[in-house]
């Protein structure tokens, strides 16, 4: 049987390569027929999960509780010590200095990362600053929300800290950090779909190992991951049940 597996959009660019020979690698260990499929972007993801297409995903938590609750996916593993958090940004040379010093009519840019834009606007708040009063403009990459800040068609932009870290430091030099959140508890998580649900235990147990694996270490440090850590579906309902608090 052939299966397939995907990564949350929102991962690090320079991480691509790493996620393939992760595939190559997982592949190996299982004996077993895995495709990893990446996609441009959340929309063109989800339309694949509902065409039951995924069997494997590294998800973001905002899709980790639709793939859960709906769709019938099981939590095995997160990464170790790798909070989702997300960083606000403006120029270096901008008169903003700290998130009190927006106005109505701010400019925004983002991505249709729905966790780090959830948590960003959660950060706004000390502002006033809501969808209502704010003009927001949506692109691909984390990138190019520094490239609109950097030619003022932005005033600020939602990050991915992963991804912000990430950035050049040529690129981090012209931009100037307001907020970065810290919440701890909201994570990426690998998740394994009803079709593959006779694979879990194994890849679990593989990857709780994998830095201890014949070229396991190699492997996560292509990822940008440490280690894995176990994810019991208990943590995964709490980590919803986390963010439903905090958008409401």
């Amino acid at each position: 049987m052939k299966y397939t597996m995907t990564v949350s959009p929102d991962f690090p660019l320079d991480h691509i390569a790493g996620w393939y020979i992760f595939n190559t690698w997982l592949q190996v260990k299982l004996g077993i027929n895995i495709h990893l499929e990446l996609y441009d972007n959340f929309d063109l993801q989800r339309e694949a999960i509902e065409r039951g297409e995924i069997d494997i995903i590294y998800a973001n938590p905002f899709d980790a509780s639709m793939l859960i609750r709906e769709k019938g996916f099981t939590a095995i593993v997160k990464p170790h010590a790798r909070a989702d958090e997300v960083v606000i940004a403006a120029a270096i040379d901008s008169s903003i200095e700290a998130i009190e010093d927006l106005n109505p009519e701010t400019r925004l840019a983002k991505t249709n990362d729905p966790d780090v834009n959830m948590i960003g606007m959660i950060m706004l708040e000390p502002a006033n600053l809501n969808a209502k009063n704010i003009i927001e403009e949506q692109v691909d990459t984390h990138i190019l929300i520094a490239k609109r800040i950097f030619s003022g068609h932005a005033d600020i932009g939602f990050f991915l800290k992963d991804s912000y870290d990430s950035l050049s430091q040529f690129v981090r030099s012209q931009l100037q950090v307001l907020v970065s959140s810290q919440i701890d508890d909201i994570t990426h998580t690998l998740l394994i779909g009803p079709n593959a649900k006779d694979l879990q235990e194994e890849i679990q147990s593989i990857l709780l190992n994998m830095q201890d694996l014949e070229k396991g270490q190699g492997v996560l440090d292509s990822m940008g991951i440490k280690s894995w850590d176990i994810q019991t579906q208990e943590d995964a309902e709490f980590m919803i049940d986390l963010m439903d608090t905090l958008v409401d």
